[in-house]
């Protein structure tokens, strides 16, 4: 019993013994080891020339090498081999996900049948994919084991690494525990695939103004080609630095789809075969894409949104800046700020008049676009089919981006989609035209604005007799307006400067030249040219717009009053305004009467200095002569006008200066630049304050 009893307790004790004679027998084995290596190493550094000693250390180091050969061959062939082949059926299966995605991406709507089979052929290779992928990461860790045991098996051979091999034996140990446990995890997931719905397996979103690198969202998109066979291309798409760009490639360098976010709008798109489709708009073209699920097509027509606001918010807040900066010190006077309210306002000033707060064309809501020669606003995709037609039909600018001159600002005020639209759609109901939306197709709008303004179907033509009654009443309003004010038609007469030349034969400019205009005479034919005659010389932008639409020549010629053109009417009328209309639509700014004399001629005459400035800037021919070889700038002289007096010399000298420095200042000289500026304020603002006619006998006094 007592033996039985003490038995057990033997063995631990001679355990622990065994234990320790094995490390001194280690410690031992290591240290003949070492003296063994250092011996060999001496002998072979004494005895470099012996024969023996040679071969017996080639012999050695050849053990050596073919011990770590073999194991390194084992890792190449078999290992190595392995992840290879792993590697390469990952590539294929991604190839065969990449071809899914596309069958799937191509499905028609209408054909229940193939969406379907195109939906169960995405999901089962899906879920082989991420078979594989686990596959692939198992494999992948199966090589750095493999890997981790070569180099355990080379380290073997040197004794004295003994610490490192300690510490790569725990390693290895717990690399065999995460990898047993990585397993299981893998397992686990592979049947987690096998009961999950991988239908709606999208890629996450994220817009992201302020990231790092500038981009503020990437992903893959399909995008149609602008050739004629209209082919889908998948596309690494992103958002940076406020545009729309893609890549081919990774590595190839983005190609830009929009300049400028700000001029864009984006849009759904439920009119082709293809789904998930969208549409990025500038005035220029137009991008059509298609994501792979809806839940990405909102996420990209989200994220095209958010990058247009910022930019303008980011806008806003620098042009806030600069003008605080500017007018700091003027915040004191009520003047200055008053401008810089009047000049924010423009994009407001237009949004006011009737019919103007939606597309003229469409009735999109809230445009930032416009059409300056016929009066409109427009939402941005008509505004890119405004510029197709040409700027002889419709020339566009931006009421947000651009800079608006005051005569452009009245004219927009003047007209606006309500009168163009009684004008040019009035026929529209009549013919059972149906008027566009802002979700309707592209090419249905734009064939919509061609009837409209190329083609002019829908205008009502006047009958002969309509046509009468209309020139008649505007020849007598013209004639009631210069009677009951003579300063529309007969200015004060300029005075005789008595250091001037004497000339024989040459009339002075007198109220007389302008008083026969009001006399009215029965025409020979009445046409849309007489009713845009008489329309500018009332200053009826209306009546003009109609006269237009019914086919008026701009540069209409009267042969039954002296050869005058509407430009020339619109200068007698007084208003700015009617004459940049003329000009914007195509008015010849030099276009002479019967006695020689252009627009500039007349507004000198009459005293008009806003006029004056507005045909120098348009390129007026101020050196041409009258039959009485007077040129504009005499006549300003002889009238002592020394408002138009400046304009005139500095449009020479401008003109000599830009002729002297040739292509290197093509615009001229920015102080002229500048004075004209500040005329062209004044003749819109304070028309007043240039009404002003200082006579010779006045300066003498």
């Amino acid at each position: 019993m007592l033996e039985m009893k003490n038995t057990p307790f033997l063995f631990p004790f001679q355990l622990v013994k065994l234990c320790i004679g094995m490390i001194d027998a280690g410690k031992a084995y290591n240290t003949a080891n070492k003296q063994f290596v250092n011996g060999i190493r001496e002998l072979a550094q004494q005895s470099t020339k012996d024969e023996v000693i040679e071969v017996g250390n080639s012999i050695l180091f050849d053990q050596a090498q073919r011990s770590i050969k073999c194991q390194l061959q084992t890792f190449v062939k078999e290992d190595l081999r392995k992840f290879k082949e792993a590697k390469k059926q990952f590539d294929k299966v991604s190839e065969e996900k990449e071809a899914a995605l596309i069958k799937n991406a191509q499905a028609p709507r209408n054909k229940q049948h193939e969406v379907e089979e195109a939906t169960n052929s995405l999901i089962a290779t899906r879920k082989f994919f991420r078979h594989i992928v686990l596959d692939y990461v198992l494999q992948m860790l199966s090589f750095m084991y493999a890997h981790l045991t070569f180099f355990h098996q080379g380290y073997d051979l040197f004794s004295e690494l003994q610490p490192l091999m300690k510490l790569l034996v725990g390693q290895l140990d717990q690399l065999v525990v995460d990898g047993a446990k990585e397993k299981r995890d893998m397992e686990q997931k592979h049947s987690t695939i096998q009961q999950k719905d991988f239908s709606n397996d999208d890629t996450k979103l994220e817009y992201n103004v302020d990231a790092d690198n500038g981009i503020a969202m990437e992903g893959y998109l399909f995008k149609r080609a602008s050739n004629a066979f209209k082919t889908w291309n998948r596309r690494w798409f992103s958002i940076q630095n406020n545009q729309l760009v893609y890549q081919k490639k990774f590595k190839d360098n983005p190609t830009v789809v929009v300049e400028d976010l700000r001029l864009c709008t984006v849009k759904h798109c439920e009119d082709i075969e293809r789904r998930f489709c969208f549409e990025v708009v500038s005035p220029t073209k137009s991008c059509m894409m298609q994501a792979d699920s809806e839940k990405l097509r909102q996420a990209w027509i989200k994220a095209v949104q958010n990058s247009i606001a910022t930019a303008f918010r980011d806008d806003a807040e620098k042009l806030e800046k600069r003008r605080s900066t500017s007018t700091g010190s003027l915040d004191s006077g009520g003047e200055p700020k008053e401008k810089t309210l009047k000049g924010e306002s423009a994009l407001q000033r237009v949004l006011a008049i009737g019919g103007n707060t939606t597309c003229c064309d469409c009735g999109q809501p809230d445009p930032r676009w416009a059409s300056i020669n016929l009066g409109i606003t427009l939402c941005i995709q008509c505004s890119g089919i405004h510029r197709s037609l040409g700027v002889h039909f419709s020339k566009v600018r931006s009421l947000t981006l651009d800079t608006w001159e005051p005569e452009l600002l009245k004219l927009m005020c003047e007209l606006g989609n309500g009168v163009i639209n009684h004008i040019y759609e009035a026929r529209r109901e009549e013919l059972g035209a149906r008027k566009p939306h802002p979700g309707d197709p592209r090419h249905e709008i734009e064939a919509y604005i061609r009837a409209k303004y190329v083609e002019r179907r829908f205008v009502r033509r006047p009958s002969d007799e309509e046509l009468k009654m209309k020139v008649v009443n505007l020849s007598t309003r013209v004639k009631r307006l210069s009677n009951g004010n003579s300063e529309i038609l007969s200015p004060r007469p300029p005075q005789p400067n008595p250091k001037a030349r004497p000339k024989s034969a040459a009339p002075k400019p007198t109220a007389s030249l302008c008083k026969e205009m009001v006399v009215f005479c029965e025409p020979k034919e009445y046409s849309p040219g007489l009713q845009l005659f008489w329309a500018s010389c009332s200053c009826s932008l209306p009546d003009m717009a109609e006269a237009l639409a019914h086919g008026a020549e701009v540069n209409w010629i009267n042969t039954e009053d002296d050869k005058r053109t509407p430009l020339i009417m619109a200068v007698h009328g007084g208003s700015l305004v009617t004459c940049e209309f003329l000009l914007q639509n195509g008015a010849n700014v030099n276009q002479m009467d019967t006695n020689g004399r252009g627009p500039l001629h007349h507004a000198t005459i009459l005293g008009h200095t806003g006029q004056v400035c507005l045909f120098l800037k348009r390129g007026a021919n101020q050196n041409a002569a009258d039959i009485d070889d007077q040129t504009p700038l005499t006549i300003a002289v002889e009238a002592a006008n020394a408002d138009i007096v400046t304009l005139l010399r500095l449009a020479k000298m401008n003109e000599e200066m830009r002729e002297a420095e040739g292509p290197y200042n093509p615009s001229g000289d920015e102080t002229y630049q500048d004075i004209f500026q500040d005329f062209t304020q004044m003749a819109s603002h304070d028309p007043e304050k240039l009404n002003r006619f200082q006579t010779y006998d006045s300066q003498k006094q």
